[in-house]
């Protein structure tokens, strides 16, 4: 089997699971009873994130999913093995279950000392999907020692400090944090250069999205870390605190740091993380994301090479969801640069601004794409990845963090959106390689795009709604429409 076909099977099969995601049938895992066939269609960690698809398009449904996923649980290979584990935690992100299904046959994995690395790092993802945002202690309790543990390799502490990070996410968790800490000193720098090391970061920060600015002790305890990673985790730290804010210093402090031409030696992440900073904290008002936009585009034509990877990045979190004509332009002209780290990134936000929405427009500039690079395996496979994301739920899901026009921000949601952006940074390394499964956080991130009206007994009612655009009617004199260009329906929409 050539390598070619491997990576085509792949794209297939992440396209499948994006396009299907939630729809419980599809035509490669469940329709017949080939799903296995399609499993071994694909190669080393190919089968994990195969074997994981089924989570996704068995997603919010825990007791048929299960059911489903079950006949891998018991798979002679490792890697299908921990494609079935992650799919379980993938199944039950979001969903409240009496049961605790995925704490029970997931924290096994996590206790037995046999189990395989790569077995352990699938149930650590997988816990870290299923309890987002919970707040569970038990689970934290299965994540500390993990990370706090410096035998093991850096991948399983980072993975697990993403996990605790999500569970405990924007709560400021002082134990969380001391020993995700404690963990990055400890570390040799052999360690910490590792290509998971920026999760154990992102995880930390995620502690404190929101908190603006409870969290000084941990930046000045980040100080003394001499590895670059402090510096990584300190503006990721300040980035994820002011999230959504729109305040205006912070986006200046964050711009300042993507001014600097640092030499060959240093370690670029930090500007990445910091451009990436711009987009988080603008994204929360629509003044605000058009002026990031604009300074984008500067970034892009006298930024350094590294800051430039991050730019599309960046515009994803102002517009996910949101294909608003000029951004795709811009997009689609970065998708022909130079650098191919740049069009990368440009393709990846290409289909995740559009995730979900069916856009036609966005559908066939992918398609001219796919002709353009497909002599490039990489970029090709890229491509199919945004053209999974972009029909998503076959267009009834979205990935906007934000509900309601801009009122309320889902801290699970914005997380689930920022670690595939985040592991998009190095996608040659990390999505390009074996750690393409880091996709499927975006599970986190997606929910219906319906309107269900209920009574007080959550029985559902039919209203009269309007679908449409909203308008901003503040300060316009007598009684402004606040919304244009809608359809009346009945619900559920």
């Amino acid at each position: 089997m050539t390598l070619d076909s491997a990576r085509h099977n792949l794209a297939s099969t992440f396209v499948n699971a994006f396009v299907n995601a939630g729809y419980g049938t599809d035509k490669l895992m469940t329709a017949n009873a080939e799903g296995k066939d399609w499993i071994f269609k694909n190669k080393d960690m190919g089968m994990l994130s195969a074997a994981a698809s089924l989570g996704m398009i068995m997603l919010w449904d825990v007791d048929i999913g299960l059911t489903q996923i079950d006949k891998y649980m018991y798979s002679e290979d490792n890697t299908v093995k921990s494609g079935a584990i992650l799919a379980i935690g993938m199944l039950s992100s979001g969903v409240h279950d009496e049961a605790d299904a995925a704490k029970a046959l997931l924290s096994e994995y996590l206790v037995d000392e046999n189990s395989p690395a790569l077995v352990k790092l699938a149930a650590i993802s997988g816990l870290g999907m299923a309890y987002a945002g919970t707040m569970n202690e038990d689970i934290v309790e299965l994540l500390l020692p993990v990370i706090s543990d410096t035998d093991i390799t850096i991948d399983l502490s980072s993975i697990a400090a993403l996990s605790a990070g999500l569970v405990c996410i924007g709560s400021g968790n002082s134990e969380v944090s001391s020993v995700i800490l404690q963990a990055m000193m400890e570390r040799m720098d052999t360690d910490l250069n590792h290509k998971y090391a920026r999760f154990m970061a992102l995880g930390l920060s995620l502690l404190y999205l929101g908190t603006q600015d409870k969290n000084d002790a941990i930046l000045e305890t980040l100080k003394a870390i001499t590895h670059p990673i402090g510096k990584q985790a300190s503006i990721l730290m300040q980035a994820c605190a002011y999230a959504g804010s729109g305040n205006v210093l912070e986006v200046q402090k964050m711009l300042h740091l993507c001014a600097e031409h640092l030499g060959d030696k240093e370690d670029q992440l930090p500007q990445a993380f910091a451009v990436l900073g711009v987009g988080l904290i603008a994204m929360g008002e629509g003044i605000g994301s058009e002026m990031s936009l604009r300074t984008f585009d500067h970034l892009m034509q006298y930024g350094e090479p590294f800051v430039r990877r991050a730019v599309p990045l960046a515009m994803t979190l102002v517009c996910a969801s949101n294909p608003l004509v000029s951004v795709l332009e811009t997009l689609n002209k970065f998708s022909h640069d130079n650098d191919k780290a740049v069009a990368t990134s440009a393709i990846f936000a290409m289909g995740a601004v559009g995730a979900g929405t069916n856009n036609a427009r966005l559908a066939q500039l992918l398609r001219q794409l796919a002709t353009y690079y497909h002599k490039d395996a990489d970029m090709l496979f890229i491509v199919r990845i945004a053209q999974g994301l972009l029909h998503m739920g076959k267009g009834a899901m979205t990935i906007n963090p934000y509900h309601h026009d801009r009122t309320l921000l889902s801290h699970t949601s914005l997380a689930g959106l920022l670690i595939p952006l985040v592991a998009m940074i190095n996608a040659e390394k990390l999505i390009l390689t074996d750690s393409h499964f880091l996709l499927y956080y975006l599970a986190r991130a997606m929910y219906p795009r319906f309107l269900i009206t209920l009574d007080e007994n959550l029985e559902s009612i039919s209203a009269n709604v309007r679908v449409g655009q909203a308008v901003d009617a503040v300060g316009q004199v007598g009684r402004p429409k606040t919304i244009t260009g809608f359809q009346s329906h009945d619900t559920p929409v």
